[in-house]
């Protein structure tokens, strides 16, 4: 089984006295920024591949030849 409330609390009163609210304060908001900064960047990576993807689909070439051979009228 998992450990007890008050064993947590007591965990949680040792890492504040090691650490110090300041510190843990500090600690969370980089944390939170780093996990921000890492999701904003997934969703960039995604939005451009998606961008490129839609940008190759448009493309459409100015100048195709078609050689593909014509059957005659005669031949058929």
């Amino acid at each position: 089984m998992g450990p007890s409330f008050w064993q947590l609390m007591i965990v949680l009163a040792i890492v504040l006295l090691l650490f110090g609210t300041k510190r843990l304060r500090n600690l969370g908001g980089d944390l939170g920024g780093a996990i921000k900064g890492f999701k904003k960047a997934m969703g960039d990576e995604e939005k451009t591949a998606a961008e490129e993807k839609s940008k190759v689909e448009q493309q459409k070439p100015e100048n195709v030849i078609d050689v593909t051979p014509e059957k005659k009228k005669d031949q058929v």
